[in-house]
């Protein structure tokens, strides 16, 4: 008898299978987005693919106008992709698998700790659930309130409709409009601009934020991650707002021909959108080059971990800034809330911060050779949004080539699975057992 030769498994590690499910849900969206009924006018393969990524990977770049280019169903098919990108492609594997198990395997287990970035595997299933629950619920509340604005504007079936699309859009910082001067044409409308600057900070704040304030309740009680999150968030949202404030107030461009009222509004709009949604209210070419500098650096900053955001994320920033302050008063190690901060988690900021850092200076190199017309803060920009994901642009992505808009979907895509997932899908992490003799180096 002939021997049957057993097909044997084959093993992908975490990180792979991660990039795998948003690489599968952009070619599946870029097929769905190509199909006549997706599309008003014409659209190009990689006009779809562009529009496709950036919905997945919660942008919001545009090469054509969301509202006038893609049909209802085609804006449909977009808010899908936002939603499954938002939520995670590991997310939806928990629950699927939970569908027709009661429970998952250690080896998944162990694959959704690294997506959802959690040292227990008892909470991953727990993180999952309540990852779908809170989108859920504040995406209808959001749509609730929108909804007193859009349905007197547009009518009980466009209203309901553009209330839903923005709130999705808006938690998971995908920055996505159906105007096409996003939302200046609202600038002055305190209900829109100010609910959907929080679902959007709500969504940058991260779940496992969410649920720990939900579970605890009390400052005291919530974990230092928490409090590190929704402390930087509030600075970094309050010194951006007086900052964009003065720089923009004389500008005739963007602020000063408003009322201070309406200015404050903008300003605030403004401070809080660059590190995690795309969304605007004023013309983010006409801005100041010092305001533009601001944007830069709160997009490559960007949200809390297990959020809807991208960027190098909070907990990243804060570690860096601590371990400095360690090292000037010369302390053997980095404290925070009575806390020490790990080796391991110190090495990771560093990593990611100068991973993150180098794609940005690679692509944008690249972005100079290809588009050597364009402006160079332009350019920068236009990289920056990218990489974080954020999807914000000086009028400058209709403008690039094809291959320039291909260097901004590997950005998009690289931003949306992170630093360490692209690494560890470069080279396979291995602990090394031999312990080498200390050297000097001289540093600075």
């Amino acid at each position: 008898m002939k021997k049957i030769n057993k097909i044997k498994p084959i093993h992908l590690n975490p990180p792979t299978i991660l990039a795998l499910g948003f690489l599968s849900f952009i070619v599946f969206g870029t097929f769905l987005l190509k199909l006549p009924v997706a599309h008003n006018i014409e659209i190009t393969w990689l006009q779809a693919l562009f529009t496709a990524t950036s919905a997945v990977t919660v942008t919001g770049l545009s090469v054509i106008d969301t509202g006038t280019a893609f049909s209802h169903f085609g804006q449909f098919i977009i808010l899908c992709l936002i939603q499954l990108g938002g939520l995670g492609f590991m997310t939806f594997a928990i629950l699927a698998a939970l569908s027709l198990s009661p429970k998952i395997g250690l080896k998944q287990q162990i694959m959704a700790q690294d997506s959802l970035d959690q040292t227990s595997l008892s909470k991953v299933t727990f993180v999952a659930k309540g990852v779908v629950i809170y989108s859920i619920i504040f995406e209808l509340i959001g749509a609730i309130i929108l909804s007193f604005c859009f349905i007197p504007e547009f009518g009980i079936v466009k209203g309901i409709y553009t209330s839903i699309f923005f709130s999705i859009s808006a938690f998971n910082n995908a920055g996505f409009s159906i105007f096409p001067d996003s939302l200046m044409s609202f600038q002055s409308n305190y209900l829109i601009c100010i609910s959907i600057s929080f679902l959007y900070i709500l969504g940058g704040l991260g779940f496992i934020v969410l649920m720990d304030i939900k579970k605890n309740r009390k400052w005291k009680k919530l974990t230092a991650n928490s409090k590190i999150v929704i402390l930087t968030t509030m600075y970094l949202n309050i010194i951006a707002f007086v900052l964009i404030w003065l720089l923009e107030a004389n500008n005739p461009l963007t602020l000063s021909p408003m009322q201070t009222s309406d200015q404050l509004l903008n300003a605030w709009f403004q401070a809080t959108t660059p590190r995690t949604a795309g969304f605007n209210t004023l013309d983010t070419a006409s801005l100041k080059d010092s305001t533009t500098l601001i944007i830069m650096i709160l997009m490559f900053i960007g949200g809390g971990s297990l959020s809807t955001a991208s960027g190098i994320k909070i907990g990243t920033f804060i570690i860096l800034i601590l371990s400095v302050i360690s090292f000037l008063r010369r302390n053997d190690e980095v404290t925070i809330f009575n806390y020490s901060v790990s080796q391991d988690n110190i090495f990771k900021a560093l990593a990611v911060s100068l991973i993150t850092g180098l794609f940005v200076i690679l692509s944008f190199f690249i972005l100079l050779i290809s588009e050597p017309k364009l402006n160079f803060l332009d350019l920068m920009f236009e990289a920056i949004s990218a990489i974080s994901t954020v999807g914000l642009s000086r009028n400058t992505t209709g403008s690039l080539h094809e291959g320039s808009l291909l260097v901004l979907i590997l950005l998009m895509f690289a931003g949306r699975l992170g630093a360490l997932t692209i690494a560890y899908l470069i080279a396979t992490p291995k602990k090394s057992r031999i312990k080498h003799p200390n050297t000097h180096i001289q540093i600075g």
